[in-house]
Protein backbone atom coordinates (compact mmCIF):
# COMPACT_ATOMS: atom_id res chain seq x y z
CA UNK A 1 0.00 0.00 0.00
CA UNK A 2 3.10 2.34 0.61
CA UNK A 3 3.77 2.06 -2.93
CA UNK A 4 0.64 3.40 -4.02
CA UNK A 5 0.72 6.42 -1.36
CA UNK A 6 4.66 6.95 -2.69
CA UNK A 7 3.30 7.37 -6.50
CA UNK A 8 0.93 10.04 -5.58
CA UNK A 9 3.46 11.76 -3.30
CA UNK A 10 6.16 11.91 -6.10
CA UNK A 11 3.58 12.52 -9.01
CA UNK A 12 1.89 15.64 -6.97
CA UNK A 13 3.90 18.14 -8.29
CA UNK A 14 3.97 17.13 -12.34
CA UNK A 15 -0.10 16.74 -12.21
CA UNK A 16 -0.23 20.47 -13.10
CA UNK A 17 3.10 20.67 -14.71
CA UNK A 18 3.66 17.62 -16.76
CA UNK A 19 6.14 16.45 -18.28
CA UNK A 20 7.28 13.61 -21.03
CA UNK A 21 10.93 12.48 -19.18
CA UNK A 22 11.90 10.06 -16.19
CA UNK A 23 15.30 12.21 -15.08
CA UNK A 24 12.68 14.31 -12.28
CA UNK A 25 13.62 14.92 -9.05
CA UNK A 26 11.28 12.30 -6.41
CA UNK A 27 10.67 14.80 -3.89
CA UNK A 28 11.26 18.61 -3.15
CA UNK A 29 9.44 21.01 -1.02
CA UNK A 30 6.11 21.12 -3.05
CA UNK A 31 5.34 17.22 -2.62
CA UNK A 32 2.69 16.57 -0.82
CA UNK A 33 -0.14 13.58 -0.05
CA UNK A 34 -3.42 14.47 -2.07
CA UNK A 35 -6.96 12.66 -2.32
CA UNK A 36 -5.47 9.93 -3.63
CA UNK A 37 -3.42 8.96 -0.61
CA UNK A 38 -6.36 10.01 1.85
CA UNK A 39 -8.58 7.49 0.20
CA UNK A 40 -5.94 4.65 0.17
CA UNK A 41 -6.05 5.01 3.60
CA UNK A 42 -9.58 5.49 4.00
CA UNK A 43 -9.70 1.82 2.32
CA UNK A 44 -7.62 0.22 4.63
CA UNK A 45 -9.15 1.59 7.73
CA UNK A 46 -12.80 0.03 6.20
CA UNK A 47 -10.87 -2.92 5.62
CA UNK A 48 -9.03 -2.70 9.14
CA UNK A 49 -11.98 -1.88 11.13
CA UNK A 50 -14.95 -3.27 9.28
CA UNK A 51 -16.23 0.07 8.37
CA UNK A 52 -18.16 0.64 5.02
CA UNK A 53 -16.66 1.92 2.06
CA UNK A 54 -19.16 5.21 1.67
CA UNK A 55 -18.49 5.97 5.61
CA UNK A 56 -14.58 5.56 5.73
CA UNK A 57 -14.55 7.77 2.32
CA UNK A 58 -16.87 10.33 3.54
CA UNK A 59 -15.06 10.77 7.27
CA UNK A 60 -11.38 10.98 5.57
CA UNK A 61 -12.62 13.27 3.07
CA UNK A 62 -14.12 15.69 5.10
CA UNK A 63 -11.09 15.47 8.00
CA UNK A 64 -9.07 16.48 4.63
CA UNK A 65 -10.98 18.79 2.64
CA UNK A 66 -8.33 20.43 1.00
CA UNK A 67 -6.40 17.17 -0.59
CA UNK A 68 -7.95 17.92 -4.16
CA UNK A 69 -11.16 16.16 -4.56
CA UNK A 70 -12.62 15.98 -8.29
CA UNK A 71 -16.11 18.59 -7.72
CA UNK A 72 -18.69 15.80 -7.90
CA UNK A 73 -16.38 13.50 -4.84
CA UNK A 74 -16.33 16.82 -3.44
CA UNK A 75 -20.05 17.61 -3.28
CA UNK A 76 -20.57 13.35 -2.19
CA UNK A 77 -18.53 13.86 0.68
CA UNK A 78 -20.64 16.34 2.00
CA UNK A 79 -24.26 14.54 0.66
CA UNK A 80 -26.33 13.44 3.34
CA UNK A 81 -27.41 10.86 1.31
CA UNK A 82 -24.07 9.42 -0.08
CA UNK A 83 -25.79 7.86 -3.67
CA UNK A 84 -23.49 6.91 -6.20
CA UNK A 85 -22.50 9.45 -8.59
CA UNK A 86 -22.00 7.21 -12.00
CA UNK A 87 -18.46 8.37 -12.28
CA UNK A 88 -16.18 6.64 -15.07
CA UNK A 89 -13.47 8.24 -13.37
CA UNK A 90 -9.83 6.69 -11.94
CA UNK A 91 -10.48 7.36 -8.38
CA UNK A 92 -12.13 4.04 -8.09
CA UNK A 93 -8.67 2.74 -9.08
CA UNK A 94 -6.27 5.39 -7.03
CA UNK A 95 -7.74 3.98 -3.86
CA UNK A 96 -7.93 0.27 -4.54
CA UNK A 97 -4.54 -1.38 -3.89
CA UNK A 98 -5.43 -2.68 -0.24
CA UNK A 99 -7.82 -4.59 -1.87
CA UNK A 100 -5.23 -6.44 -3.95
CA UNK A 101 -3.09 -6.57 -0.30
CA UNK A 102 -6.02 -7.75 1.80
CA UNK A 103 -8.12 -10.64 -0.39
CA UNK A 104 -6.79 -14.21 -1.30
CA UNK A 105 -8.94 -14.85 -4.08
CA UNK A 106 -9.31 -13.33 -7.86
CA UNK A 107 -13.58 -13.61 -7.10
CA UNK A 108 -12.76 -11.86 -3.59
CA UNK A 109 -10.55 -9.17 -4.84
CA UNK A 110 -13.52 -8.06 -7.80
CA UNK A 111 -16.25 -8.78 -5.72
CA UNK A 112 -14.46 -6.21 -3.33
CA UNK A 113 -12.97 -3.66 -5.40
CA UNK A 114 -16.47 -3.61 -7.18
CA UNK A 115 -17.71 -2.60 -4.06
CA UNK A 116 -15.67 -0.21 -3.04
CA UNK A 117 -16.09 1.35 -6.43
CA UNK A 118 -20.02 1.20 -6.86
CA UNK A 119 -19.91 3.33 -3.47
CA UNK A 120 -19.18 6.73 -6.09
CA UNK A 121 -18.08 5.34 -9.07
CA UNK A 122 -20.83 3.12 -10.68
CA UNK A 123 -20.13 3.47 -13.87
CA UNK A 124 -19.18 0.12 -15.71
CA UNK A 125 -15.80 1.93 -16.46
CA UNK A 126 -15.48 2.98 -12.92
CA UNK A 127 -16.24 -0.36 -11.50
CA UNK A 128 -13.70 -1.26 -14.09
CA UNK A 129 -10.90 0.27 -13.68
CA UNK A 130 -10.88 -0.38 -9.82
CA UNK A 131 -11.17 -4.05 -10.64
CA UNK A 132 -8.06 -4.20 -12.99
CA UNK A 133 -5.68 -1.97 -10.63
CA UNK A 134 -6.84 -4.30 -7.61
CA UNK A 135 -5.96 -7.97 -9.49
CA UNK A 136 -2.50 -6.24 -11.08
CA UNK A 137 -1.72 -5.60 -7.30
CA UNK A 138 -3.13 -9.12 -6.41
CA UNK A 139 -1.40 -11.04 -8.78
CA UNK A 140 1.49 -9.45 -8.84
CA UNK A 141 1.57 -10.16 -4.85
CA UNK A 142 0.81 -13.80 -5.59
CA UNK A 143 4.32 -13.81 -7.61
CA UNK A 144 2.67 -14.41 -11.21
CA UNK A 145 5.15 -12.99 -13.80
CA UNK A 146 4.32 -9.56 -15.64
CA UNK A 147 3.52 -11.91 -18.80
CA UNK A 148 0.69 -13.91 -16.79
CA UNK A 149 -0.18 -10.68 -15.36
CA UNK A 150 -0.46 -8.60 -18.87
CA UNK A 151 -2.55 -11.84 -20.21
CA UNK A 152 -5.20 -11.97 -17.63
CA UNK A 153 -5.57 -8.31 -17.41
CA UNK A 154 -5.87 -7.96 -21.15
CA UNK A 155 -8.29 -11.05 -21.36
CA UNK A 156 -10.38 -9.99 -18.10
CA UNK A 157 -10.94 -6.37 -19.24
CA UNK A 158 -10.49 -5.94 -22.50
CA UNK A 159 -7.63 -3.33 -22.12
CA UNK A 160 -4.68 -3.39 -24.87
CA UNK A 161 -1.51 -3.61 -22.83
CA UNK A 162 0.50 -3.93 -26.13
CA UNK A 163 1.20 -0.39 -26.77
CA UNK A 164 4.58 0.47 -25.55
CA UNK A 165 5.22 4.03 -23.54
CA UNK A 166 7.37 4.99 -26.38
CA UNK A 167 4.13 4.93 -28.55
CA UNK A 168 1.77 6.01 -26.07
CA UNK A 169 3.80 9.28 -24.61
CA UNK A 170 4.13 11.95 -27.43
CA UNK A 171 0.21 12.28 -27.93
CA UNK A 172 -0.62 11.36 -24.57
CA UNK A 173 -2.61 14.09 -22.03
CA UNK A 174 -3.77 14.27 -19.12
CA UNK A 175 -7.07 12.30 -18.66
CA UNK A 176 -8.77 11.53 -15.53
CA UNK A 177 -11.41 8.56 -17.23
CA UNK A 178 -10.43 4.95 -16.08
CA UNK A 179 -10.23 3.74 -19.71
CA UNK A 180 -8.21 6.72 -20.50
CA UNK A 181 -5.45 6.29 -17.28
CA UNK A 182 -5.89 3.00 -15.68
CA UNK A 183 -4.28 0.68 -18.81
CA UNK A 184 -1.19 3.67 -19.32
CA UNK A 185 -0.60 3.11 -15.60
CA UNK A 186 -0.07 -0.76 -15.35
CA UNK A 187 1.83 -0.31 -18.77
CA UNK A 188 4.02 1.57 -16.43
CA UNK A 189 4.47 -0.87 -14.70
CA UNK A 190 4.64 -3.40 -17.02
CA UNK A 191 7.83 -1.83 -18.60
CA UNK A 192 9.77 -1.05 -15.24
CA UNK A 193 12.55 -2.87 -13.66
CA UNK A 194 12.05 -1.80 -10.22
CA UNK A 195 9.76 0.31 -8.17
CA UNK A 196 10.95 3.75 -8.86
CA UNK A 197 11.41 3.01 -12.61
CA UNK A 198 7.61 2.24 -12.17
CA UNK A 199 6.56 5.55 -10.77
CA UNK A 200 9.30 7.85 -12.99
CA UNK A 201 7.54 6.16 -16.07
CA UNK A 202 3.69 6.83 -15.07
CA UNK A 203 5.22 10.12 -14.56
CA UNK A 204 6.73 10.27 -17.31
CA UNK A 205 3.68 10.26 -19.68
CA UNK A 206 2.39 13.66 -18.68
CA UNK A 207 -0.62 13.11 -17.59
CA UNK A 208 -2.83 12.81 -14.32
CA UNK A 209 0.53 12.15 -12.80
CA UNK A 210 -0.26 11.72 -9.05
CA UNK A 211 -3.20 8.91 -9.58
CA UNK A 212 -1.48 7.42 -12.45
CA UNK A 213 2.15 7.02 -10.35
CA UNK A 214 -0.28 6.08 -7.83
CA UNK A 215 -2.17 2.56 -9.43
CA UNK A 216 1.28 2.09 -11.19
CA UNK A 217 3.32 2.28 -7.75
CA UNK A 218 1.21 0.26 -6.13
CA UNK A 219 1.18 -2.46 -8.32
CA UNK A 220 4.77 -1.96 -8.63
CA UNK A 221 5.25 -2.52 -4.64
CA UNK A 222 3.59 -5.71 -4.66
CA UNK A 223 5.55 -6.93 -7.57
CA UNK A 224 8.78 -6.36 -6.40
CA UNK A 225 8.22 -6.23 -2.63
CA UNK A 226 10.88 -3.85 -1.25
CA UNK A 227 11.06 0.48 -2.10
CA UNK A 228 14.12 2.11 -1.80
CA UNK A 229 14.38 3.63 2.07
CA UNK A 230 15.12 7.05 0.90
CA UNK A 231 11.62 7.13 -0.96
CA UNK A 232 10.42 5.68 2.32
CA UNK A 233 11.47 7.85 4.60
CA UNK A 234 10.54 10.92 2.19
CA UNK A 235 7.30 9.51 1.87
CA UNK A 236 6.54 9.03 5.79
CA UNK A 237 8.21 12.19 6.95
CA UNK A 238 4.75 13.82 4.48
CA UNK A 239 2.18 12.11 6.30
CA UNK A 240 -0.12 12.65 9.23
CA UNK A 241 0.47 10.54 12.62
CA UNK A 242 -2.87 8.66 11.84
CA UNK A 243 -2.14 7.70 8.35
CA UNK A 244 0.61 6.21 9.62
CA UNK A 245 -0.82 4.46 12.32
CA UNK A 246 -2.92 2.93 9.68
CA UNK A 247 -0.77 1.98 7.07
CA UNK A 248 1.59 0.09 9.99
CA UNK A 249 -1.62 -1.66 11.14
CA UNK A 250 -2.08 -3.08 8.06
CA UNK A 251 0.85 -4.30 7.22
CA UNK A 252 1.48 -5.80 10.19
CA UNK A 253 -1.77 -8.01 8.99
CA UNK A 254 -1.57 -8.26 5.25
CA UNK A 255 2.10 -7.63 4.49
CA UNK A 256 3.77 -4.70 2.55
Amino acid sequence: MLGAIAGDIIGSVYETHPIKYTDFPLFGRSSRFTDDTVLTVAAAYSILEKVDYATAFKTFGRRYPGAGYGSSFYQWIFSPDGRPYNSWGNGSAMRVSPIGFAFDSIEAVLEEAERSASVTHNHPEGIKGAQATALAVFLARKGENKDSIKSKIEKRFNYNLSRTLDDIRPEYRFDVSSQGSVPESIIAFLESKDFEDAVRKAVSLGGDSDTMACIAGGIAHAFYSEIPENIVVNVRERLPDEFLDIIDRFVDIYGL
